[in-house]
Protein backbone atom coordinates (compact mmCIF):
# COMPACT_ATOMS: atom_id res chain seq x y z
CA UNK A 1 0.00 0.00 0.00
CA UNK A 2 1.43 3.31 -0.92
CA UNK A 3 3.08 5.59 1.79
CA UNK A 4 1.67 9.26 1.00
CA UNK A 5 4.47 12.24 1.64
CA UNK A 6 2.23 13.78 3.78
CA UNK A 7 2.50 10.90 6.05
CA UNK A 8 6.34 10.47 5.75
CA UNK A 9 6.66 14.27 6.57
CA UNK A 10 4.34 14.18 9.45
CA UNK A 11 6.40 11.68 11.30
CA UNK A 12 9.25 12.98 10.30
CA UNK A 13 8.01 16.07 12.37
CA UNK A 14 6.21 14.30 15.30
CA UNK A 15 10.07 13.00 15.34
CA UNK A 16 11.60 16.29 15.71
CA UNK A 17 8.93 17.36 17.99
CA UNK A 18 9.36 14.61 20.79
CA UNK A 19 13.08 15.53 20.17
CA UNK A 20 12.16 18.87 21.22
CA UNK A 21 10.35 17.99 24.26
CA UNK A 22 13.12 15.87 25.02
CA UNK A 23 16.31 18.33 25.05
CA UNK A 24 18.09 16.50 21.98
CA UNK A 25 20.23 18.11 19.55
CA UNK A 26 19.01 21.10 18.04
CA UNK A 27 20.91 20.42 14.56
CA UNK A 28 19.71 16.87 14.56
CA UNK A 29 15.94 18.35 15.50
CA UNK A 30 16.34 20.50 12.78
CA UNK A 31 17.30 17.84 9.71
CA UNK A 32 14.18 16.15 10.76
CA UNK A 33 12.23 19.73 10.37
CA UNK A 34 14.26 20.39 7.09
CA UNK A 35 13.73 16.63 5.89
CA UNK A 36 9.93 16.76 6.64
CA UNK A 37 9.68 20.31 4.47
CA UNK A 38 11.83 18.90 1.47
CA UNK A 39 9.28 15.67 1.53
CA UNK A 40 6.36 17.64 2.30
CA UNK A 41 7.33 20.06 -1.01
CA UNK A 42 7.83 17.06 -3.30
CA UNK A 43 5.70 16.57 -6.16
CA UNK A 44 6.20 12.91 -6.66
CA UNK A 45 5.62 10.25 -4.51
CA UNK A 46 8.58 8.85 -2.52
CA UNK A 47 7.39 5.40 -2.20
CA UNK A 48 8.51 5.23 -6.13
CA UNK A 49 12.09 6.17 -4.79
CA UNK A 50 12.74 3.77 -2.02
CA UNK A 51 13.72 0.57 -4.74
CA UNK A 52 16.23 2.86 -6.31
CA UNK A 53 19.18 2.69 -4.49
CA UNK A 54 20.65 6.33 -3.46
CA UNK A 55 17.74 8.07 -4.93
CA UNK A 56 16.53 9.11 -1.71
CA UNK A 57 19.85 10.44 0.05
CA UNK A 58 20.01 13.02 -3.27
CA UNK A 59 17.12 14.89 -2.42
CA UNK A 60 18.63 18.10 -0.63
CA UNK A 61 18.52 18.21 2.87
CA UNK A 62 18.40 14.36 3.25
CA UNK A 63 21.37 12.72 4.61
CA UNK A 64 22.34 8.73 4.94
CA UNK A 65 20.46 8.42 7.92
CA UNK A 66 17.14 10.02 6.93
CA UNK A 67 17.30 8.37 4.06
CA UNK A 68 17.31 5.24 5.76
CA UNK A 69 14.20 5.59 7.85
CA UNK A 70 12.35 7.15 4.63
CA UNK A 71 12.77 3.66 3.60
CA UNK A 72 11.82 2.18 6.84
CA UNK A 73 8.49 4.05 6.78
CA UNK A 74 7.44 3.35 3.24
CA UNK A 75 8.47 -0.25 3.89
CA UNK A 76 6.64 -0.43 7.10
CA UNK A 77 4.18 2.45 7.57
CA UNK A 78 5.57 3.45 10.09
CA UNK A 79 9.11 4.40 12.23
CA UNK A 80 10.10 1.91 15.08
CA UNK A 81 12.46 4.92 16.43
CA UNK A 82 9.29 7.34 16.76
CA UNK A 83 7.24 4.19 19.16
CA UNK A 84 10.59 3.90 21.48
CA UNK A 85 10.48 7.87 21.84
CA UNK A 86 6.28 7.45 22.49
CA UNK A 87 7.21 4.81 24.76
CA UNK A 88 9.31 7.54 26.62
CA UNK A 89 7.71 10.84 26.55
CA UNK A 90 3.66 11.16 26.58
CA UNK A 91 2.71 11.93 23.14
CA UNK A 92 0.03 14.01 24.36
CA UNK A 93 2.22 16.53 25.06
CA UNK A 94 2.50 17.01 21.57
CA UNK A 95 -0.93 18.60 21.69
CA UNK A 96 0.44 21.20 24.45
CA UNK A 97 3.12 22.09 22.39
CA UNK A 98 1.03 23.65 19.31
CA UNK A 99 -0.50 25.87 21.17
CA UNK A 100 0.83 29.44 20.62
CA UNK A 101 1.96 30.30 24.10
CA UNK A 102 3.66 27.00 24.36
CA UNK A 103 5.99 25.29 22.33
CA UNK A 104 8.75 22.75 23.11
CA UNK A 105 10.62 24.30 26.25
CA UNK A 106 8.13 25.39 27.67
CA UNK A 107 5.64 22.29 27.11
CA UNK A 108 9.00 20.35 28.71
CA UNK A 109 9.43 22.87 31.85
CA UNK A 110 5.66 22.25 32.67
CA UNK A 111 6.30 18.32 32.37
CA UNK A 112 8.77 18.15 34.48
CA UNK A 113 7.55 20.89 37.06
CA UNK A 114 3.81 20.24 37.32
CA UNK A 115 3.68 16.74 35.90
CA UNK A 116 1.57 18.45 33.26
CA UNK A 117 0.37 15.84 30.40
CA UNK A 118 -2.96 16.93 28.83
CA UNK A 119 -4.53 20.17 27.64
CA UNK A 120 -6.65 19.19 30.66
CA UNK A 121 -3.52 19.42 33.47
CA UNK A 122 -2.54 22.46 31.61
CA UNK A 123 -5.85 24.47 32.39
CA UNK A 124 -6.59 22.97 35.81
CA UNK A 125 -2.67 24.12 36.66
CA UNK A 126 -3.16 27.69 35.25
CA UNK A 127 -7.45 28.54 36.78
CA UNK A 128 -5.63 26.91 39.96
CA UNK A 129 -2.37 30.10 39.47
CA UNK A 130 0.02 27.28 39.40
CA UNK A 131 1.41 28.21 35.77
CA UNK A 132 2.39 31.45 36.91
CA UNK A 133 4.50 30.50 39.76
CA UNK A 134 6.92 28.78 37.35
CA UNK A 135 9.92 30.73 36.09
CA UNK A 136 9.49 32.07 32.76
CA UNK A 137 5.98 32.57 32.59
CA UNK A 138 3.77 34.70 34.65
CA UNK A 139 0.13 36.08 35.42
CA UNK A 140 -0.16 37.29 32.06
CA UNK A 141 0.93 34.35 30.11
CA UNK A 142 -1.10 32.15 32.08
CA UNK A 143 -4.02 34.58 31.18
CA UNK A 144 -2.85 34.09 27.78
CA UNK A 145 -2.84 30.17 27.74
CA UNK A 146 -6.28 29.70 29.64
CA UNK A 147 -7.35 31.83 26.44
CA UNK A 148 -6.12 29.81 24.11
CA UNK A 149 -7.36 26.91 25.23
CA UNK A 150 -10.56 28.54 25.41
CA UNK A 151 -10.66 28.74 21.67
CA UNK A 152 -9.15 25.72 20.91
CA UNK A 153 -12.27 24.17 22.19
CA UNK A 154 -14.73 26.00 20.89
CA UNK A 155 -12.86 25.37 17.23
CA UNK A 156 -13.11 21.38 18.50
CA UNK A 157 -11.47 18.99 16.71
CA UNK A 158 -12.54 18.11 13.32
CA UNK A 159 -9.69 17.70 11.37
CA UNK A 160 -9.38 19.64 8.20
CA UNK A 161 -6.93 19.20 4.98
CA UNK A 162 -4.94 21.63 3.58
CA UNK A 163 -5.41 22.36 -0.20
CA UNK A 164 -2.07 21.30 -0.62
CA UNK A 165 -2.86 17.60 1.13
CA UNK A 166 -6.29 17.48 -0.42
CA UNK A 167 -4.42 17.23 -3.76
CA UNK A 168 -1.80 14.64 -2.92
CA UNK A 169 -4.17 12.83 -0.68
CA UNK A 170 -6.57 12.67 -4.01
CA UNK A 171 -4.79 12.21 -7.17
CA UNK A 172 -4.23 9.07 -6.72
CA UNK A 173 -7.82 7.73 -6.13
CA UNK A 174 -8.73 9.83 -9.26
CA UNK A 175 -6.46 7.45 -10.95
CA UNK A 176 -8.29 4.95 -9.41
CA UNK A 177 -11.70 6.42 -10.50
CA UNK A 178 -10.82 7.05 -13.94
CA UNK A 179 -10.58 3.60 -14.92
CA UNK A 180 -14.31 2.88 -14.27
CA UNK A 181 -16.29 6.19 -14.16
CA UNK A 182 -16.97 9.54 -16.40
CA UNK A 183 -16.56 13.19 -16.21
CA UNK A 184 -14.87 13.00 -13.23
CA UNK A 185 -14.77 16.19 -10.96
CA UNK A 186 -14.08 16.95 -7.08
CA UNK A 187 -16.12 19.75 -5.91
CA UNK A 188 -17.07 21.30 -2.68
CA UNK A 189 -15.19 23.53 -1.39
CA UNK A 190 -11.75 21.73 -2.63
CA UNK A 191 -12.86 23.06 -5.94
CA UNK A 192 -14.14 26.60 -5.35
CA UNK A 193 -10.12 26.08 -3.97
CA UNK A 194 -10.58 26.97 -0.29
CA UNK A 195 -7.60 26.57 1.54
CA UNK A 196 -8.48 23.79 3.70
CA UNK A 197 -11.39 20.95 3.02
CA UNK A 198 -13.39 19.03 5.67
CA UNK A 199 -14.21 16.46 2.85
CA UNK A 200 -14.29 15.64 -0.87
CA UNK A 201 -17.09 15.24 -2.69
CA UNK A 202 -16.66 13.61 -6.58
CA UNK A 203 -19.10 13.80 -8.79
CA UNK A 204 -19.38 11.36 -11.95
CA UNK A 205 -21.42 9.38 -14.37
CA UNK A 206 -21.32 6.12 -15.48
CA UNK A 207 -23.29 3.57 -17.49
CA UNK A 208 -22.82 0.75 -15.26
CA UNK A 209 -23.60 2.92 -11.32
CA UNK A 210 -23.03 -0.39 -9.34
CA UNK A 211 -19.55 -1.24 -11.23
CA UNK A 212 -18.68 1.98 -10.76
CA UNK A 213 -19.21 2.03 -6.80
CA UNK A 214 -17.41 -1.49 -6.09
CA UNK A 215 -14.97 -0.07 -7.65
CA UNK A 216 -14.76 3.09 -5.85
CA UNK A 217 -14.86 1.40 -2.24
CA UNK A 218 -12.29 -1.15 -3.65
CA UNK A 219 -9.38 1.33 -3.37
CA UNK A 220 -6.58 0.13 -1.71
CA UNK A 221 -6.39 3.01 1.00
CA UNK A 222 -10.55 2.84 2.09
CA UNK A 223 -9.62 1.86 5.48
CA UNK A 224 -13.57 2.27 6.50
CA UNK A 225 -16.87 2.15 4.16
CA UNK A 226 -19.29 4.57 5.72
CA UNK A 227 -22.52 3.92 3.70
CA UNK A 228 -22.50 2.25 -0.44
CA UNK A 229 -25.85 2.53 -2.86
CA UNK A 230 -25.91 2.98 -6.07
CA UNK A 231 -25.50 6.51 -6.60
CA UNK A 232 -24.17 7.76 -3.48
CA UNK A 233 -21.25 6.33 -1.35
CA UNK A 234 -19.10 6.95 1.70
CA UNK A 235 -16.08 5.96 2.65
CA UNK A 236 -13.00 6.84 5.34
CA UNK A 237 -9.02 6.88 3.79
CA UNK A 238 -5.85 5.63 5.65
CA UNK A 239 -5.77 9.39 6.31
CA UNK A 240 -8.59 10.42 7.56
CA UNK A 241 -10.16 11.22 5.34
CA UNK A 242 -13.52 11.35 4.28
CA UNK A 243 -15.11 11.32 0.83
CA UNK A 244 -17.79 10.48 -0.70
CA UNK A 245 -18.76 10.04 -4.33
CA UNK A 246 -22.12 10.69 -6.24
CA UNK A 247 -23.03 9.19 -9.79
CA UNK A 248 -25.26 11.39 -11.59
CA UNK A 249 -26.75 10.74 -15.14
CA UNK A 250 -25.42 13.07 -17.73
CA UNK A 251 -28.61 15.19 -18.12
CA UNK A 252 -28.41 16.96 -14.66
CA UNK A 253 -24.57 16.84 -14.50
CA UNK A 254 -24.24 20.21 -14.95
CA UNK A 255 -26.98 21.26 -12.56
CA UNK A 256 -25.66 18.88 -10.19
CA UNK A 257 -22.19 20.34 -10.36
CA UNK A 258 -23.09 23.45 -9.21
CA UNK A 259 -25.27 22.23 -6.40
CA UNK A 260 -22.80 20.39 -5.04
CA UNK A 261 -19.87 22.68 -5.84
CA UNK A 262 -21.61 25.22 -3.50
CA UNK A 263 -21.07 27.36 -1.39
CA UNK A 264 -24.29 26.95 0.45
CA UNK A 265 -24.64 30.16 0.70
CA UNK A 266 -24.07 30.50 -3.07
CA UNK A 267 -26.83 27.70 -3.82
CA UNK A 268 -29.44 29.24 -2.04
CA UNK A 269 -29.37 32.71 -3.74
CA UNK A 270 -29.14 30.97 -7.45
CA UNK A 271 -32.60 29.16 -6.19
CA UNK A 272 -33.81 32.36 -4.81
CA UNK A 273 -33.58 34.20 -8.20
CA UNK A 274 -34.93 31.17 -9.27
CA UNK A 275 -37.92 32.13 -7.19
CA UNK A 276 -38.26 35.28 -8.36
CA UNK A 277 -38.25 34.23 -11.91
CA UNK A 278 -40.93 31.26 -11.28
CA UNK A 279 -38.33 28.74 -11.38
CA UNK A 280 -37.84 25.51 -9.41
CA UNK A 281 -33.57 25.26 -8.99
CA UNK A 282 -32.18 21.76 -7.62
CA UNK A 283 -29.31 19.21 -8.19
CA UNK A 284 -31.49 18.19 -11.49
CA UNK A 285 -31.83 21.25 -12.92
CA UNK A 286 -33.76 24.68 -13.41
CA UNK A 287 -37.60 23.86 -14.06
CA UNK A 288 -40.23 25.33 -15.23
CA UNK A 289 -43.41 23.39 -13.32
CA UNK A 290 -42.27 19.66 -14.77
CA UNK A 291 -40.40 21.64 -17.84
CA UNK A 292 -36.86 20.85 -17.98
CA UNK A 293 -34.93 24.40 -18.76
CA UNK A 294 -31.41 23.64 -17.92
CA UNK A 295 -29.29 20.95 -16.59
CA UNK A 296 -26.74 19.81 -18.70
CA UNK A 297 -24.13 22.65 -17.92
CA UNK A 298 -23.01 24.77 -15.51
CA UNK A 299 -23.60 27.92 -18.19
CA UNK A 300 -26.91 26.42 -19.31
CA UNK A 301 -28.11 27.02 -15.61
CA UNK A 302 -26.32 29.79 -14.88
CA UNK A 303 -27.66 31.29 -18.36
CA UNK A 304 -31.28 30.31 -17.76
CA UNK A 305 -31.05 32.43 -14.72
CA UNK A 306 -29.88 35.57 -16.70
CA UNK A 307 -26.23 35.05 -15.11
CA UNK A 308 -23.32 34.97 -16.49
CA UNK A 309 -20.61 32.13 -15.61
CA UNK A 310 -19.40 32.10 -12.03
CA UNK A 311 -15.88 31.19 -11.65
CA UNK A 312 -16.24 28.38 -8.58
CA UNK A 313 -13.62 30.15 -6.79
CA UNK A 314 -16.42 33.52 -6.70
CA UNK A 315 -19.35 31.03 -5.52
CA UNK A 316 -19.52 32.49 -1.79
CA UNK A 317 -22.04 34.87 -2.07
CA UNK A 318 -19.92 37.95 -1.53
CA UNK A 319 -22.18 39.91 -4.53
CA UNK A 320 -20.83 37.68 -7.84
CA UNK A 321 -24.12 36.77 -8.41
CA UNK A 322 -25.42 40.92 -8.88
CA UNK A 323 -22.08 41.00 -10.76
CA UNK A 324 -23.21 38.38 -13.30
CA UNK A 325 -26.24 39.80 -13.25
CA UNK A 326 -24.76 42.84 -14.54
CA UNK A 327 -21.99 41.58 -16.44
CA UNK A 328 -19.50 43.10 -14.03
CA UNK A 329 -17.54 40.15 -13.02
CA UNK A 330 -13.52 40.13 -13.34
CA UNK A 331 -11.95 38.93 -15.52
CA UNK A 332 -9.66 36.42 -12.97
CA UNK A 333 -6.01 36.01 -13.02
CA UNK A 334 -4.62 32.59 -14.19
CA UNK A 335 -1.58 30.73 -13.73
CA UNK A 336 -0.65 31.37 -17.52
CA UNK A 337 -0.76 36.12 -16.39
CA UNK A 338 2.43 34.99 -13.64
CA UNK A 339 5.52 36.16 -14.94
CA UNK A 340 8.21 35.78 -12.52
CA UNK A 341 8.03 34.38 -8.46
CA UNK A 342 9.27 37.59 -6.29
CA UNK A 343 10.11 35.56 -2.97
CA UNK A 344 12.54 31.88 -2.93
CA UNK A 345 15.08 30.88 -0.78
CA UNK A 346 18.73 29.01 -1.61
CA UNK A 347 20.80 27.21 0.33
CA UNK A 348 22.40 30.03 1.47
CA UNK A 349 20.18 30.25 4.28
CA UNK A 350 17.24 27.53 4.73
CA UNK A 351 17.03 26.68 1.30
CA UNK A 352 17.50 23.20 -0.35
CA UNK A 353 18.78 23.88 -4.13
CA UNK A 354 21.30 26.44 -4.83
CA UNK A 355 21.16 29.63 -6.38
CA UNK A 356 21.77 28.35 -10.08
CA UNK A 357 19.76 25.42 -9.37
CA UNK A 358 16.80 27.68 -8.33
CA UNK A 359 17.40 30.19 -11.41
CA UNK A 360 17.40 27.15 -13.67
CA UNK A 361 14.10 25.85 -12.38
CA UNK A 362 12.49 28.93 -12.50
CA UNK A 363 13.83 29.64 -16.60
CA UNK A 364 11.88 26.06 -17.11
CA UNK A 365 8.71 27.41 -15.83
CA UNK A 366 9.02 30.25 -18.54
CA UNK A 367 9.39 33.11 -16.14
CA UNK A 368 10.45 36.47 -17.42
CA UNK A 369 12.41 37.28 -13.89
CA UNK A 370 13.11 35.33 -10.59
CA UNK A 371 13.84 37.17 -7.47
CA UNK A 372 16.51 35.53 -4.83
CA UNK A 373 15.35 36.30 -1.40
CA UNK A 374 17.14 34.29 1.31
CA UNK A 375 16.99 35.46 4.52
CA UNK A 376 18.78 38.50 6.48
CA UNK A 377 21.39 38.17 9.90
CA UNK A 378 18.47 38.62 12.56
CA UNK A 379 17.14 34.67 11.06
CA UNK A 380 19.81 33.21 12.88
CA UNK A 381 18.40 29.54 12.49
CA UNK A 382 18.28 29.61 9.32
CA UNK A 383 22.21 31.13 8.12
CA UNK A 384 20.99 34.87 7.63
CA UNK A 385 23.00 36.67 5.34
CA UNK A 386 24.37 39.81 6.98
CA UNK A 387 25.99 42.53 4.18
CA UNK A 388 28.87 40.86 3.64
CA UNK A 389 27.84 37.75 2.70
CA UNK A 390 25.26 39.11 0.82
CA UNK A 391 26.95 41.22 -1.56
CA UNK A 392 29.22 38.17 -2.29
CA UNK A 393 25.75 36.84 -3.73
CA UNK A 394 24.85 40.05 -5.52
CA UNK A 395 28.15 39.36 -7.39
CA UNK A 396 27.04 35.57 -8.14
CA UNK A 397 24.14 36.61 -9.45
CA UNK A 398 25.55 39.08 -11.63
CA UNK A 399 28.36 36.57 -13.13
CA UNK A 400 24.78 34.29 -13.35
CA UNK A 401 22.80 36.46 -15.43
CA UNK A 402 25.48 36.78 -17.72
CA UNK A 403 25.02 32.97 -18.67
CA UNK A 404 21.52 32.88 -18.34
CA UNK A 405 19.40 32.82 -21.32
CA UNK A 406 15.53 34.07 -20.71
CA UNK A 407 15.49 35.05 -17.70
CA UNK A 408 16.91 37.70 -15.44
CA UNK A 409 17.69 37.00 -11.79
CA UNK A 410 16.51 40.17 -9.54
CA UNK A 411 18.89 40.26 -6.61
CA UNK A 412 16.77 40.58 -3.45
CA UNK A 413 16.51 39.95 0.51
CA UNK A 414 13.94 39.13 3.08
CA UNK A 415 14.77 41.51 5.07
CA UNK A 416 13.67 41.30 8.47
CA UNK A 417 11.27 43.93 10.12
CA UNK A 418 13.06 44.76 14.04
CA UNK A 419 10.72 45.30 16.66
CA UNK A 420 11.12 49.18 16.68
CA UNK A 421 10.25 48.84 13.03
CA UNK A 422 13.81 49.42 11.13
CA UNK A 423 15.06 46.49 8.72
CA UNK A 424 18.07 44.29 9.72
CA UNK A 425 20.30 45.39 6.96
CA UNK A 426 21.64 49.10 6.42
CA UNK A 427 20.46 51.29 3.53
CA UNK A 428 23.81 50.96 2.11
CA UNK A 429 23.34 47.13 1.15
CA UNK A 430 19.95 47.41 0.49
CA UNK A 431 19.89 50.26 -2.07
CA UNK A 432 22.40 47.70 -4.51
CA UNK A 433 19.17 45.25 -4.83
CA UNK A 434 16.12 44.91 -7.23
CA UNK A 435 13.74 44.95 -4.75
CA UNK A 436 13.39 44.61 -1.02
CA UNK A 437 11.08 42.13 0.56
CA UNK A 438 10.15 42.45 4.19
CA UNK A 439 9.13 40.42 6.99
CA UNK A 440 8.56 39.64 10.41
CA UNK A 441 9.56 36.57 11.83
CA UNK A 442 10.45 37.50 15.78
CA UNK A 443 8.45 39.31 18.46
CA UNK A 444 5.09 38.45 16.91
CA UNK A 445 2.75 38.80 19.96
CA UNK A 446 2.33 42.71 20.34
CA UNK A 447 -0.34 44.42 20.84
CA UNK A 448 -2.32 45.08 17.56
CA UNK A 449 -1.55 48.62 17.09
CA UNK A 450 2.09 48.32 18.18
CA UNK A 451 2.59 45.48 15.61
CA UNK A 452 0.61 47.95 13.17
CA UNK A 453 2.72 50.97 13.57
CA UNK A 454 6.27 48.67 13.49
CA UNK A 455 5.17 47.54 9.96
CA UNK A 456 4.14 51.61 8.72
CA UNK A 457 7.23 52.38 10.26
CA UNK A 458 9.31 49.99 8.02
CA UNK A 459 7.51 50.77 5.14
CA UNK A 460 8.79 54.26 5.68
CA UNK A 461 12.22 53.03 4.49
CA UNK A 462 12.21 54.37 0.84
CA UNK A 463 13.89 50.57 -0.08
CA UNK A 464 10.70 48.58 1.58
CA UNK A 465 9.06 47.15 -1.90
CA UNK A 466 6.99 44.08 -0.71
CA UNK A 467 5.56 43.07 2.74
CA UNK A 468 6.16 39.01 2.48
CA UNK A 469 3.39 36.81 4.24
CA UNK A 470 1.84 39.81 6.20
CA UNK A 471 -0.33 38.28 9.34
CA UNK A 472 2.49 35.16 9.82
CA UNK A 473 -0.44 32.86 10.16
CA UNK A 474 0.34 28.90 9.36
CA UNK A 475 -3.07 27.43 8.66
CA UNK A 476 -4.40 25.19 11.08
CA UNK A 477 -1.03 25.67 13.48
CA UNK A 478 -0.87 29.33 14.24
CA UNK A 479 -2.87 32.26 13.89
CA UNK A 480 -1.78 35.45 12.18
CA UNK A 481 -0.62 38.13 14.51
CA UNK A 482 -2.69 40.87 15.54
CA UNK A 483 -2.88 43.55 12.68
CA UNK A 484 -4.84 46.55 11.48
CA UNK A 485 -5.17 44.94 7.88
CA UNK A 486 -6.79 48.23 6.34
CA UNK A 487 -4.67 50.83 7.89
CA UNK A 488 -1.57 48.57 6.43
CA UNK A 489 -2.85 48.41 3.17
CA UNK A 490 -3.67 51.99 3.03
CA UNK A 491 -0.19 53.00 4.30
CA UNK A 492 1.13 50.80 1.64
CA UNK A 493 -0.34 52.46 -1.13
CA UNK A 494 0.58 55.81 0.50
CA UNK A 495 4.09 54.57 0.26
CA UNK A 496 3.81 52.96 -3.54
CA UNK A 497 5.17 49.40 -1.40
CA UNK A 498 2.59 46.26 -2.37
CA UNK A 499 1.75 43.66 -0.15
CA UNK A 500 2.36 39.76 -0.60
CA UNK A 501 -0.06 36.71 -1.19
CA UNK A 502 2.39 34.08 0.29
CA UNK A 503 0.91 30.93 -1.82
CA UNK A 504 2.79 28.36 0.46
CA UNK A 505 -0.28 25.86 0.92
CA UNK A 506 0.64 25.94 4.92
CA UNK A 507 -0.07 30.06 4.85
CA UNK A 508 -1.74 31.12 1.81
CA UNK A 509 -1.35 34.51 3.61
CA UNK A 510 -3.63 36.91 2.74
CA UNK A 511 -6.53 35.43 3.03
CA UNK A 512 -9.26 36.00 0.79
CA UNK A 513 -10.90 37.98 2.37
CA UNK A 514 -8.06 40.67 3.00
CA UNK A 515 -7.31 40.32 -0.49
CA UNK A 516 -11.04 41.42 -1.42
CA UNK A 517 -10.02 44.70 0.66
CA UNK A 518 -6.94 44.86 -1.18
CA UNK A 519 -8.70 45.23 -4.51
CA UNK A 520 -11.15 47.76 -3.32
CA UNK A 521 -8.88 49.75 -2.10
CA UNK A 522 -6.88 49.47 -5.27
CA UNK A 523 -3.67 48.38 -3.80
CA UNK A 524 -2.00 45.79 -6.35
CA UNK A 525 -0.38 42.20 -4.69
CA UNK A 526 2.27 40.11 -5.46
CA UNK A 527 2.05 36.23 -5.58
CA UNK A 528 4.74 34.28 -4.43
CA UNK A 529 5.35 31.23 -3.68
CA UNK A 530 8.12 31.17 -0.95
CA UNK A 531 9.94 28.52 -2.55
CA UNK A 532 12.82 26.49 -0.68
CA UNK A 533 13.57 24.13 -3.18
CA UNK A 534 12.84 24.21 -7.28
CA UNK A 535 9.72 21.31 -6.00
CA UNK A 536 8.30 24.62 -4.13
CA UNK A 537 7.70 26.71 -7.26
CA UNK A 538 4.99 24.51 -8.01
CA UNK A 539 3.59 26.44 -5.16
CA UNK A 540 2.40 29.25 -7.85
CA UNK A 541 -0.91 27.63 -8.46
CA UNK A 542 -2.02 27.88 -4.92
CA UNK A 543 -1.24 31.14 -4.61
CA UNK A 544 -3.17 32.29 -7.94
CA UNK A 545 -6.06 30.35 -6.65
CA UNK A 546 -5.86 32.03 -3.49
CA UNK A 547 -6.00 35.54 -6.08
CA UNK A 548 -8.85 34.27 -7.72
CA UNK A 549 -10.89 33.75 -4.33
CA UNK A 550 -10.57 37.44 -3.65
CA UNK A 551 -11.74 38.84 -7.35
CA UNK A 552 -8.18 39.55 -8.67
CA UNK A 553 -7.67 40.45 -12.30
CA UNK A 554 -4.11 40.40 -14.15
CA UNK A 555 -3.91 44.16 -13.36
CA UNK A 556 -4.16 43.91 -9.64
CA UNK A 557 -0.98 41.35 -9.45
CA UNK A 558 2.54 43.20 -10.49
CA UNK A 559 4.22 39.82 -11.46
CA UNK A 560 2.08 39.52 -14.45
CA UNK A 561 4.35 42.61 -15.08
CA UNK A 562 6.70 42.66 -17.98
CA UNK A 563 10.37 43.10 -16.13
CA UNK A 564 10.44 47.07 -17.41
CA UNK A 565 7.11 47.53 -16.10
CA UNK A 566 7.34 45.35 -13.18
CA UNK A 567 10.83 47.89 -12.28
CA UNK A 568 8.68 51.20 -13.08
CA UNK A 569 6.35 49.46 -10.13
CA UNK A 570 8.64 49.02 -8.05
CA UNK A 571 10.55 52.18 -8.00
CA UNK A 572 9.70 54.39 -5.43
CA UNK A 573 9.32 58.36 -5.88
Amino acid sequence: MAVHNKEIAEILEEMADLLDIKGDNPFRIRSYRNAARTVFGLPDSLDKMVDKHGKIQELPGIGKSIAQKIREIVETGELSQLKRLKNEIPESLLEIMKLEQMGPQRTKLLHEELGIVSIADLKKEAQEGKIEKVKGFGKKTSEKILKEIEEYAKAGRVERFRLGEADELTDALMDHLGKKLEDLTIAGSYRRRKETVGDIDILATSENPSEGMEHFVSFEETSDILSMGTTRSSVKLRSGLQVDLRIVKKQSYGAALLYFTGSKAHSIALRKLGQEKGFKVNEYGVFMGRKRLASRTERSVYRELGLHYIQPEMREDRGEILAARDNALPDLVTLDDIRGDLQTHTNATDGRNSLTEMAKAAEKMGYAYYAVTDHSKRVSMAGGLNEGRLAKQIEEIDALNEKMKKLKILKSIEVDILEDGSLDLSDDILKELDLVVCAIHYNKNLPGQANTKRILRAMDNPYFNILAHPTGRLIGERRGYDLDMERIMKGAQERGCYLEINANPERLDLNDQHIRMAKELGLKLSISTDAHSIDNLEYMKYGVSQARRGWLEKDDVINTRSLADLKSLLKRS
